[in-house]
Formats: structure tokens, C-alpha cells, sequence
């Protein structure tokens, strides 16, 4: 039934306004309970009214009772005191009363109609015997009581089957009573409720009405903010404090529109930095070219000099578009990466066995640690790559002499590649932006020995891919530790 409700309100927008879905509480929270109420009273004022009624019967019933047996009035009928007492109470309450001898004979008939005929019901059985009772034919309009006509033997008449003090039941007087008057009295409360009811209604349509529109109000400033960001008109932080559920939704707007801002900044950056790098070596080959063909006869000698560092520059810049080609490959969704399963160590030890000549070269010792045995769900390409930037790193910006340690470790859910040298280290105030595209700490340093300042970028993108984490650690001439974690399976992503 839930289901059916929501798919039929999904077909009509206005169910899902939250103004409207607010309305429709606030009225229907202000509506049932005055319902309720309202049946609830007239309900409760039906049974009181007919217990009122019963008692104040029952109570003149008693009375005529010590009347007939005062007045011996079951043996002789002839009593206009006990006849008028009857008249009365039947005039009273509109309503019909016999008395029924012990012998269950009908003696007398406010109707004049069952005198003289032996009656025989449940109620007069049971009133015989002294219990009184009483019920409500809500169908037929009446109450329908019996008392027993009870009498007190006195020392005058008692014998010996009856003692002074007992008491007999020597007959029954059975009552209708109409209910007439109350059922009109419960149709007039019950215009009057109505009519109250449909002002109640009109007055909570029109306050549930106000207060959707208050209520709402705060989302809708959210919704007029967040056009004009939208259309430009604006770019400042939006602030709606009126609820708790508005400021949470304001937050994480605002979280979204520096996040925005640094990654427009960023590509801003990021064009510059690149227009920049590519235009150096360029530049660098133009002057080289000019200046070769400014001289004449140009030796040998000069001119094997100029077409090397020509070479040189024209490497550069081709690792530089490698290096941005790799890192918009790297940039794309991560349903491109190519999942397997990569035995870490073996992994690891080809990699350094590929880049020990260049450790050789700068006389830096690269030394493996494996803890354990690694077995990984990763890209065995871009895992490559991760491991090829940290060392080939971590040995150009290591000192003479130097060391590279990589450690390997691996709990239940996780595996970690420490890499740690002990070179020129990072400033502190740098760690933080060491991964941005082109950044150098030092710029002199890394120009000479030819980085871009788009290994750590394209390292961070391709650990992120795999879901891990990248931090490093570094003290100012003393060295520097990157740590890798990445989880062991793709399940764990």
C-alpha cells in the first residue's frame, strides 16, 4: 500500500513538494484529533446520558417499590396513590411499567395491555431472584430496567419459614424508558459539532497553509542563493542558519563552491605552468638554432656542442608530454584500471633491478625489505609506475653516497611500500604541495637533473585509483619517507 502511495505521488509533482508533503501533516495533525474529539465527546455524553437516566429510573423505581409493599398494593390494585405515582413516572419519562406478582402474573399495565398475562423472561427471572438490571436497546430508543419489590419481614408477620428482618422478593416492576429526548439532544450537539468541526477545519487548512510557507522559506532563500551562484551574479559563501538541516545543506554547498574554486584556480594553474614548461625548451632550441645560423663557418666542434643541447632540450620536452599524457590517462574513471593479481615483491625487485644503473651512477646504494610475502588485487601497470617514480626520486634527489631503503609490510587488509633516502630532504612548508603539477622545491635542482614536476601528480593520481593513500615525511637535509597504503583486494574499496 506504502508503494502504491509513492508511486502515484511521483506522477503528480506537487507530491513531492516538501511544502506541500508539510501542508498536509500540519492539517491532517490539526484535523484528526478535533475528529477524534469530537466523536469521542458525543460518544462519551450518549453513555453518561443513559446512565443518568437508568440511575434517576432506578432510584424512582425503588421508591414506588416501598410504596406498593406499604401499600399492599400486590393484592390490591385498587391504590389511586400508587396508580398516580405510576401515571407520573410513566408521563415523566415517556415510557411503559409493569408489576409482576411473585406468580410472574402481570398486575398491573401503565398501557393497559398485558394485565392479567403471565410474562416470562430472562431479566424478570433474574430480578426474582434480587438482582436488578438494566439495558440499552439503542436500536429500538429505550432502556429496559427491572427492580424487585422487596419486603422487609417485620416481627408482626414473620413465621417460621420467614424470621423478623428477612427480605422477599414478592414481585418485579419491569420498565421501558424512551430515549428519545437524548437521541434528539445528540442530534442537535451533533450539528453544532459539525459546524464546529468545518470552522476547526477551515481555520487548520488555513494555518497548516501559513506556516508550509514559513516553514519553508529557509529552502527556498537556499534555492535563490544557490541561482545566483549559478548564473554567475555571485561566487560568495551563502549562509541560511534557520535550521539545523539548512545549515548542513548550506555547509556542504559551500565546502562544494571552494572545492570548485580550488579546481578552477588549479586548472588556471595548471595551463600556465604548462604553457610555461613547453615554451622553455622550445625557446631554448630557437636560440640554440638562431645562434648557429647567425655564424658563419661554424666548427665542427660548436656545431656537435649546439646539436646536443638542442637534442637535450627537444628530450625534455618530449618527457614533459609523456609526463601529461600519462597524467590525463590517470585523470580519466577508474573503470579503466586493469585489476589482477600482482605479487608485490617480485613487482618490486624488477623495478629496482631496472633502476639500480642509475642508483650505480650517482653512487647510491638501493636496498629491498620484504617483511612478507605480497599478494594484491592492483593494475600491474600503474602500481609499476608508483614504484618507478618513489625510488627513481628518491635516488636523483639523494646526496653522494647516499641510501634508498623500500619496505615492504602487509597486514589483513592493507599493504604498505615505504620508501626512504636519506637526500636533501623537503621543507615542512612544503610537503603540502609537493603533488600539485609542476611544483618543484627547489627548481634550479630539478632542472638540472631534468625532472617536470609531474612524478609526484601522476604517483598520487594512480594510488587514489587503487583507493589507497600517499604521506610523506621529510627533515630538511637529512632525507625524506614516502608511504604508500593500498588495500589488499578490490572488495575492500
Amino acid at each position: 500500500m506504502a508503494e502504491k502511495f509513492k508511486t502515484i505521488l511521483k506522477k503528480f509533482k506537487i507530491g513531492r513538494s516538501l511544502k506541500f508533503r508539510l501542508f498536509i501533516i500540519i492539517f491532517l495533525m490539526g484535523l484528526i484529533p478535533s475528529v477524534f474529539m469530537r466523536v469521542g465527546i458525543l460518544e462519551n455524553y450518549e453513555s453518561r446520558a443513559i446512565a443518568v437516566r437508568t440511575s434517576d429510573v432506578q432510584t424512582q423505581l425503588k421508591i414506588i417499590a416501598n410504596h406498593l409493599i406499604t401499600y399492599n398494593y400486590l393484592q390490591d390494585t385498587s391504590s389511586e396513590v400508587i396508580g398516580a405515582e405510576l401515571e407520573q413516572l410513566s408521563n415523566l419519562y415517556n415510557g411503559r411499567v409493569l408489576i409482576i406478582n411473585e406468580n410472574l402474573k402481570v398486575i398491573k399495565d401503565t398501557y393497559g395491555i398485558s394485565e392479567g398475562k403471565t410474562i416470562i423472561s430472562e431479566e424478570v427471572i433474574r430480578c426474582m431472584k434480587g438482582t436488578n438490571t438494566a439495558s440499552h436497546d439503542s436500536v429500538n430508543g429505550f432502556i429496559e430496567i427491572t427492580i424487585p419489590i422487596v419486603e422487609n419481614i417485620s416481627a408482626q408477620n414473620a413465621t417460621e419459614d420467614y424470621p423478623e428482618g428477612t427480605e422477599v422478593v414478592r414481585g418485579v416492576m419491569l420498565t421501558s424508558v424512551s430515549t428519545d429526548t437524548i437521541v434528539s439532544t445528540m442530534e442537535i450537539l451533533n450539528r453544532k459539532a459539525l459546524i464546529l468541526g468545518i470552522i476547526m477545519a477551515i481555520c487548520t487548512f488555513a494555518i497548516a497553509l501559513v506556516l508550509a510557507q514559513i516553514l519553508i522559506r529557509p529552502f527556498d532563500r537556499i534555492s535563490r542563493a544557490i541561482s545566483e551562484v549559478k548564473e554567475g551574479y555571485t561566487d560568495e559563501p551563502i549562509s541560511v542558519p534557520d535550521y539545523l538541516e539548512t545549515e548542513h545543506i548550506v555547509n556542504a554547498f559551500n565546502s562544494l563552491i571552494e572545492r570548485m574554486k580550488t579546481l578552477d584556480d588549479s586548472r588556471q594553474e595548471f595551463v600556465a605552468n604548462v604553457s610555461h614548461e613547453l615554451k622553455t625548451p622550445i625557446t631554448s632550441v630557437k636560440v640554440l638554432a638562431d645562434s648557429l645560423l647567425a655564424q658563419q663557418d661554424v666548427p665542427a666542434e660548436l656545431y656537435h656542442e649546439f646539436m646536443e643541447d638542442i637534442a637535450q632540450e627537444i628530450e625534455r620536452e618530449n618527457k614533459i608530454i609523456n609526463d601529461l599524457l600519462a597524467l590525463v590517462k590517470l585523470d580519466k574513471s577508474a573503470a579503466e584500471i586493469n585489476i589482477s593479481v600482482v605479487n608485490i615483491n617480485e613487482l618490486t625487485e624488477i623495478i629496482l633491478k631496472r633502476l639500480r644503473p642509475i642508483a650505480r651512477k650517482n653512487n647510491v646504494e638501493v636496498t629491498l625489505i620484504s617483511k612478507r610475502e605480497i599478494l594484491a588485487e592492483v593494475d600491474e601497470v600503474k602500481m609499476s609506475l608508483i614504484l618507478t617514480n618513489l625510488v627513481e626520486n628518491a635516488i636523483k634527489y639523494n646526496q653522494e653516497q647516499g641510501k634508498v631503503e623500500v619496505t615492504l609490510d602487509a597486514d589483513h587488509q592493507f599493504f604498505t611500500v615505504q620508501v626512504s633516502d636519506t637526500g636533501i630532504g623537503i621543507p615542512e612548508e612544503a610537503l603540502n604541495q609537493i603533488y600539485e603539477r609542476f611544483y618543484r622545491v627547489d627548481k634550479s635542482h630539478s632542472r638540472e637533473i631534468g625532472g617536470t614536476g609531474l612524478g609526484l601528480a601522476i604517483t598520487k593520481n594512480a594510488v587514489l585509483l587503487h583507493r589507497g593513500s600517499i604521506k610523506a615525511d621529510s627533515v630538511e637535509g637529512e632525507g625524506t619517507t614516502f608511504i604508500v597504503k593500498i588495500p589488499l583486494s578490490r572488495v575492500l574499496v
